[in-house]
């Protein structure tokens, strides 16, 4: 292998590929070709993409968007990339485990909507990239597949829920992908591996398959990117109402390629840190956050702190019941009882729906309630800041044999999740947030700063992304590894 240069098609933006396979520029086999090549070199060491789908349907799949193409036949926005879904959504016809031993070998005939909507633009689908077991947890490894390896670090964590996805995109497996997030999922594998992560406005995309349509409000699926440029690519096909999903946002958001340019002079961002010193951190974390977002003061953006005197315990108590109730009272409650399930359940797993089934009715409402005040008391802070930014994690990546960090700065983490209080009030807002890659540790270890915007403004906060980007210098750096070329 040589060194990578500026023309290998799997350095080139998602949106840049579509257009050059649209006017026939480079063919969608060439694409895909080039994206194998890398996935046949790195993944074996990364792990990262799971359930490859056999590389003979694959290219004919290529060849089929090609042929489409040379017809001049109408093509979608992702007519011929190469993708990989998420393996705790379901695609049709494709292996999705959820990374567990009872899915093993599960090939479902339904797939979620964002995924045919996918399919439909174009999409090839070449594998399902990997996750912690049913997602749980920000630390990617299961007894299926085994953990997905830091892109910068072979032996730290990817972090997780959607560690497969993040890692490939870092190492220039797949141009961008899917991503979940509950508590992180979407923010902390951006920031452990220096890409973008994004989670959209609650209801933004819709869910389903679901057991319950009207409750249960914790999880959002989003797209992951290294430019806020292909994350608005994704996310213009990933969005939209759907009737079965009843709380899903009206209407479709466009693609707001021509929209990413905004004069930000005189915003304000209101730094929420340690959230006024409830949070430990590990040391450089919080100081290398700020410092690089102050970058954006160049451009006009004021970052400032804010003195706040909200009850940061009622926002974790309230995402831990809530949490809690989500994952317990589904089909995974039903596994729990049966015994030679059971044992088939990770211990953290099996915690969590114990936990749910200890919950009274004052428990969950008390939760609702908590969640209701925090979003009041947003409102109120957004009425003075456009937008509020704190760390996406509270330590740099870990080593990849832990199963959780059980403690940071000398404080002993009490739960599998307590690591990551730091993603809960993005969690319990509802509104958009993404995680902005800001350098370095003292280790040569990425990490992220979550920006969540105001309710339903997913727009601002990619524009602000877009500025990010401009006065970032770390937003184009590629991990060691990925610093090769395959020849193709």
């Amino acid at each position: 292998m040589s060194p990578a240069s500026d023309t290998d098609l799997s350095s080139l933006p998602a949106r840049k590929l579509a257009a050059m396979i649209r006017s026939r520029e480079t063919s969608s086999r060439d694409v895909v070709e080039a994206f194998l090549a890398r996935i046949d070199g790195l993944n074996p060491q990364f792990n990262a993409i799971v359930s490859l789908v056999d590389r003979g349907e694959v290219l004919a799949q290529a060849d089929a968007a090609d042929a489409a193409v040379a017809r001049g036949d109408a093509v979608g926005p992702l007519h011929g990339l190469p993708q990989a879904i998420k393996d705790t959504i379901p695609a049709r016809g494709m292996r999705s485990t959820f990374g567990s031993p009872l899915f093993a070998d599960n090939v479902p005939e339904v797939e979620a909507i964002f995924v045919t909507r996918m399919r439909k633009a174009g999409a090839i689908f070449i594998g399902k990239t990997n996750v912690p077991e049913f997602g749980l947890g920000s630390h990617t490894y299961n007894p299926v597949f085994g953990p997905t390896r830091n892109a910068w670090n072979p032996e730290r964590s990817a972090g997780g829920s959607s560690g497969g996805a993040a890692v490939a995109i870092a190492l220039r497996l797949l141009p961008f992908a899917d991503g979940g997030d509950m508590g992180g999922s979407l923010r902390n594998p951006a920031a452990f591996n220096n890409v973008l992560g994004f989670r959209p406005s609650q209801g933004r995309i819709p869910q389903w398959p679901r057991e319950e349509a009207f409750l249960k409000q914790l999880v959002t699926d989003g797209p992951m990117a290294r430019s806020a440029d292909d994350l608005a690519l994704l996310l213009s096909v990933q969005s939209g109402y759907d009737v079965r999903a009843p709380l899903s946002l009206d209407g479709t958001v466009p693609d707001w390629h021509g929209q990413l340019q905004r004069d930000f002079r005189g915003a304000r961002i209101g730094w929420l840190g340690d959230l006024g010193g409830r949070l430990p951190f590990e040391a450089g974390v919080l100081d290398l956050c700020h410092g690089a977002l102050s970058r954006l003061g160049d451009a006009g953006v004021a970052l400032e702190p804010v003195a706040s005197q909200f009850d940061w315990e009622r926002i974790w108590r309230a995402f831990v019941v809530l949490r809690q109730f989500s994952i317990g009272g589904d089909r995974l409650g039903v596994a729990y009882d049966r015994p030679e399930f059971r044992k088939l359940m990770k211990p953290e797993l099996q915690w969590e729906i114990e936990q749910c089934r200890a919950l009274t009715v004052a428990d969950v409402q008390r939760a609702l309630h908590d969640r209701t005040a925090w979003y009041d008391h947003l409102l109120e802070l957004f009425g003075d800041y456009e937008f509020l930014a704190l760390p996406s994690a509270q330590l740099f990546p870990f080593p990849v044999e832990w199963t959780w960090p059980k403690e940071i700065a000398g404080r002993a983490m009490d739960s599998y999740h307590r690591w990551m209080e730091v993603v809960t009030p993005g969690t319990l807002s509802g509104c958009p947030v993404i995680s902005l890659p800001v350098g370095f540790g003292a280790a040569g270890l990425p990490m992220g700063a979550q920006i969540i915007g105001r309710p339903r403004d997913d727009l601002s906060v990619l524009q602000l992304t877009h500025l990010y980007e401009q006065v970032a210098p770390w937003m184009t750096k590629m991990p060691p590894a990925a610093q090769i070329s395959t020849g193709k």
